[in-house]
């Protein structure tokens, strides 16, 4: 028994192309446009995509980079304190 859209074994009949009606690509859309301007579209999409980013506020970027900044300083501090006890181990050990 078959649902209503069709199983896997049996595709649909309307999604069987005919080979006479299938349409071959020579190059697509590429080959029609030149490299200059499909750098231009490219450069276009980007600028696109850039307005749709939600930028952060002014007071949002100032805390991020506070955050980041004190995160840096805290690990810098924690790697000094570990390499210091470990070379002072180490000349304990091999004198």
């Amino acid at each position: 028994m078959a649902d209503a859209v069709g199983s896997i074994d049996t595709p649909d009949a309307q999604d069987e192309v005919p080979e006479s009606k299938k349409k071959t690509r020579k190059g697509g859309k590429r080959a029609k446009k030149g490299p200059l301007k499909r750098l231009a579209i490219f450069y276009r999409q980007i600028v696109a995509e850039l307005r749709k980013v939600v930028w952060p506020s002014r007071s949002q970027l100032t805390t991020y980079t506070t955050v980041v900044i004190v995160f840096v300083l805290v690990m810098i501090g924690l790697v000094t304190v570990i390499d210091y006890g470990l070379n002072h181990a180490a000349k304990y050990v091999f004198g």
